[in-house]
């Protein structure tokens, strides 16, 4: 099942977010102050982001986090998939697969679905491309502010 997050899974997603990044799936670790910030985000109901959690045999699985913005270049609504994640105990089950084709449908209005993936996963690589993602050519650049 996919569903959006609740209050009543806080525990949880922390949990989950500490394992995300501090899996082979990132390039580095982020503080644990920014997943706060990112539950009162989606919790304050914000326009510009989506959180999802995965369950299998009513235990929590993984999520997929989405960020919503505009973009002059797809020409509409671009659905950033921020962050999809699946337990080591449930991968291989298909549920990347089926959060991605729940994103296709449930955004099926956007005008571009993108993600950026961590150059070294492979399996990643090949699950994205099976299900339709092909590879753009940009290099990211930022500039990290403290909020």
């Amino acid at each position: 099942m996919i569903r959006k997050i609740n209050e009543n899974d806080r525990e949880v997603m922390l949990d989950m977010f500490d394992e995300f990044y501090h899996s082979p799936g990132v390039m580095h670790a982020v503080p644990k102050s920014h997943f706060e910030r990112t539950l009162n985000e989606v919790y304050s109901g914000s326009p510009f982001i989506d959180c999802y959690i995965f369950e299998q045999d009513g235990k929590a699985a993984g999520y997929g986090q989405l960020s919503i913005t505009y973009s002059n270049e797809a020409g509409g609504i671009c659905v950033w998939l921020e962050e999809i994640y699946v337990r080591p105990a449930f991968q291989g089950n298909g549920l990347g697969s089926e959060f991605l084709n729940f994103v296709k449908t449930e955004y099926k209005n956007a005008a571009r679905l993108r993600l950026e993936i961590e150059p070294d996963n492979d399996g990643a690589r090949k699950l994205y491309k099976r299900m339709g993602f092909s590879e753009l050519e940009y290099r990211s650049m930022i500039i990290d502010k403290e909020i």
